[in-house]
């Protein structure tokens, strides 16, 4: 064993008796035979690694009467909100949500009663995976809903089918095609291939899915990661469209801009998972108003947000439902 290996593992031992034995340091460093110093830097490397996952099971008074108002307001079955833990600026915009999530859906496959699962993909969903507890799912099936590549054929690193697959297990199947095509054409070519339609055949029949939303600010992903081009993100910000879900466009009342991009998705829409039940994730600044226009497409049927997303929601539900708002 190398000494790195090594190290790693004591580090493992140390988390396991400080957070599942309740062990006092001290009580760590006299039976590893370290001083209690090295069992701070080994627990704190544990946690660096991601060794380590936090769940609390609770959540604030605040939090609980919030989501009661929200799934109500926004007639949806479920509203979850992680709190706000932001202490820095350093902090991942996702931790909380991403906890949440992650324990939620990690609790949803552990019952049984979910054999195939739909996901899309996204930042926020990234980080709710990276934030789950391993399971041992060898029976179950993951597919992606909308494109696994950029439209330079490139793994779109937001795509979470393999790491997902990774942390329960089972067995993955990517949509070997962009999230967006070039064009109708591309797209059209795309989706008559028999593999593509055979994928987008299975994935509708999920039992579970499991979505992100975007926005379409100049900070959004699709920008960021280059997946719309220059002209498409000018055509965007002229247009009524305030939220991306399964790679459709829509304005804040949930209805389809008339931007070229929505001709140019190649996953399910949103209108083909409306029956099933939908799972909603969304974390970070600027989101409130994509989150509001992607519950009123109707597909959403459970909403993971953030506190911060929460309050500033539930100011624009008070507040004027024209499609000014975008």
């Amino acid at each position: 064993m190398s000494e790195q290996d090594w190290t790693t593992s004591l580090a493992v031992r140390a988390a396991w008796m400080s957070f599942i034995g309740r062990s006092t340091q001290g009580e760590i460093a006299a039976r590893l035979g370290v001083s209690p110093a090295k069992v701070h830097r080994l627990i704190a490397s544990a946690q660096k690694q991601g060794l380590i996952k936090f769940y609390v099971d609770a959540r604030p008074n605040e939090c609980l009467e919030l989501e009661s108002h929200l799934a109500q307001e926004l007639g949806i079955s479920n509203c979850f909100i992680a709190p706000d833990v932001s202490a820095s600026s350093e902090q991942s915009p996702f931790a909380s949500v991403a906890s949440f999530a992650g324990q939620y859906l990690h609790s949803l496959l552990s019952g049984g009663s979910v054999d195939r699962i739909g996901v899309g993909m996204g930042r926020t969903l990234k980080a709710m995976v990276e934030a789950m507890p391993r399971l041992q799912r060898s029976d179950l099936e993951i597919i992606s809903i909308s494109g696994s590549l950029t439209r330079r054929l490139s793994a779109n690193p937001y795509d979470v089918v393999q790491q997902l697959q990774s942390t329960v297990g089972g067995e993955a199947y990517y949509l070997p095609v962009p999230y967006l095509a070039e064009s109708t054409e591309e797209r059209d070519t795309f989706l008559a291939q028999r593999a593509v339609q055979d994928l987008l055949s299975k994935a509708r029949s999920a039992d579970l899915f499991v979505v992100g939303i975007g926005s379409v600010e100049e900070e959004g992903h699709l920008i960021q990661r280059r997946l719309v081009s220059r002209d498409e993100s000018k055509e965007l910000a002229k247009s009524t469209a305030c939220s991306d879900i399964c790679g459709r466009f829509v304005d804040i009342n949930g209805k389809e801009s008339s931007v070229s991009l929505n001709q140019k998705a190649v996953g399910l829409h949103y209108k083909d998972i409306q029956q099933a039940r939908v799972i909603a994730v969304a974390g970070g600044e600027g989101k409130a108003t994509a989150t509001l226009a992607a519950t009123r497409t109707g597909a959403i049927t459970d909403l993971i947000i953030d506190e911060g997303i929460a309050k500033e929601l539930a100011s624009l539900l008070q507040q004027s439902r024209q499609p000014e708002l975008c």
